[in-house]
């Protein structure tokens, strides 16, 4: 079996009366809480209201305050739970040097031994800090990372 498979809760809200203006502040509160997922596709209800659809997807020892959270801050008066499995690709993490610090960079295996890697990306939030810190494109950063990586990977 390809990947590690896990059980996820999902909670969705279909919101056509709140000011989008929240939805920025939401999305990274329910991170912060513990969402391993959160985000907003755009839908149409009845009588062709404009909406946001919000899916957050978390562990089940999430969920309870998760769901708070969704109550709490956002006009919804009601979220629909399900359970869902997914399989996700065995990780680990690695620093790379760029000319501005070091960066964290997430790699995706095809198995348990780690013997095949599939993906790999720099992680956003450390690229954003030092693109901040050192007044360069986070673009550069980014770049500067992935070529980082790419080149050790090839030792």
């Amino acid at each position: 079996m390809l990947g590690q498979e896990e059980t996820i809760i999902v909670l969705e809200a279909a919101i056509d009366d709140m000011n989008p203006e929240i939805y920025s502040y939401l999305l990274d509160k329910l991170i912060e809480e513990g969402a391993l997922d959160a985000y907003l596709t755009p839908v149409y209800m009845k009588k062709n209201r404009p909406a946001n659809l919000l899916s957050v997807i978390c562990r089940e020892g999430k969920s309870e305050k998760l769901l708070e959270t969704v109550f709490r801050e956002t006009t919804t008066l009601g979220v629909r739970i399900r359970e869902e499995k997914r399989r996700v690709l065995p990780r680990s993490f690695t620093k790379v040097k760029t000319p501005w610090g070091e960066v964290k960079v997430k790699i995706g295996f095809l198995d348990e031994d780690k013997t095949e890697i599939l993906q790999f990306a720099p992680e956003y939030k450390e690229c954003r800090s030092i693109s901040e810190k050192h007044g360069v494109p986070l673009k550069k950063v980014y770049t500067a990372a992935l070529l980082a990586f790419s080149q050790l990977k090839e030792k």
